[in-house]
C-alpha cells in the first residue's frame, strides 16, 4: 500500500499573531513557521501504518513557497520515505491545493491519502472534501480511528452526535481529527537522514493547473480585546448585574 500525506506550512501555534500596520495581511516578519498540527497527525498515522507492515511507502506532499520544504523535511524525519513539493509563491486557497493534490494523486496512484482535517491558519476544512470530489474517491472526514482490512478501510468519525463508523473501499481519502493519535518528535539522527531522502519539486505549470487566488483579501483585523471580569460580593449582586447590566436573564 502506498500512502500519500499532505502537509502545510503555517505559523507555529505558540506564536501570537500580529497584523501588519496597514491591515493588508498577517505580519510574517521573523515569525516561526511549523507544520500544521493536523498534518502532523496525518503523517504520524501514515508512519504507524507503515510500521505495522500495512503500508509499503509513505509520500509527503506540500503546496507552497520554497520555504515549505522545511516542513517536507520534517515529514521525512518523522518517517515519510520521500517528498513532493508543488512550488508556488501564490497565496493558494483550498481549491488550488485540491487541484494540485489531485494531479499528484493521478501521477502517484496512492491507495490511501491522509490530510489534516483543517489548517490552523485559514480553518477552512475544505481541501480533503474537494480532493475527494476531484478524484472521485470515497472519503472519511474527522477520523479518530483508522483500521485497514484487505481493500477495505474502517474509519471512525467524530460527529456532533458522537461517533460514526464508515467502511470505505480503497483507494480512499481520509482527513485526520485531533484524537486520531499523538504525533512523535523527530529524533536528531532521523533529521540528519531526512536531508538525504528524495524530494521532487514540481510547479503548477508542469502539472497543468492554475492555483492563483480567486479571492481578494480586503482587510485583516485582530480580534477585539476582551474586557476583564469583575468580582461580586453576593449572589444577589450577581443576579442584579446579570439582570440589569448584562441583561441575560429576566
Amino acid at each position: 500500500m502506498k500512502i500519500l500525506v499532505a502537509v502545510k506550512r503555517v505559523i507555529d501555534y505558540n506564536v501570537k499573531i500580529r497584523v501588519k500596520p496597514d491591515q493588508s495581511d498577517v505580519d510574517l516578519t521573523n515569525v516561526k513557521m511549523a507544520m500544521n498540527p493536523f498534518c502532523e497527525i496525518a503523517v504520524e498515522e501514515a508512519v504507524r501504518l507503515k510500521e505495522k507492515g500495512i503500508a509499503s511507502e509513505v509520500v509527503a506532499v506540500t503546496v507552497g513557497p520554497k520555504a515549505a520544504q522545511e516542513q517536507l523535511r520534517t515529514s521525512l524525519a518523522l518517517g515519510a520515505d520521500r517528498g513532493i513539493h508543488v512550488q508556488t509563491d501564490e497565496r493558494v486557497e483550498s481549491l488550488g491545493v485540491a487541484k494540485a493534490l489531485a494531479k499528484v494523486v493521478e501521477e502517484e496512484q496512492p491507495d490511501l491519502m491522509i490530510l489534516g482535517k483543517q489548517a490552523i491558519d485559514t480553518d477552512n476544512n475544505q481541501a480533503g472534501q474537494m480532493l475527494a470530489a476531484l478524484t472521485g474517491r470515497p472519503q472519511g472526514t474527522f477520523a479518530s480511528e483508522i483500521t485497514v482490512e484487505d481493500d477495505k478501510l474502517q474509519v471512525t468519525r467524530e460527529i456532533d452526535g458522537g461517533l460514526q463508523t464508515l467502511e470505505l473501499t480503497l483507494p480512499a481519502i481520509v482527513t485526520a481529527d485531533l484524537r486520531l493519535n499523538e504525533p512523535r518528535y523527530a529524533k536528531l539522527p532521523d533529521v540528519m537522514k531526512a536531508k538525504k531522502k528524495p524530494l521532487d519539486v514540481k510547479t503548477p505549470e508542469e502539472l497543468g493547473i492554475d492555483v492563483a487566488s480567486k479571492l481578494t483579501l480586503v482587510k485583516v483585523e485582530p480580534p477585539a480585546e476582551r474586557e476583564g471580569g469583575i468580582r461580586v460580593s453576593s449572589v444577589d449582586e450577581l443576579v442584579d448585574k446579570l439582570q440589569n447590566e448584562a441583561k441575560v436573564i429576566s
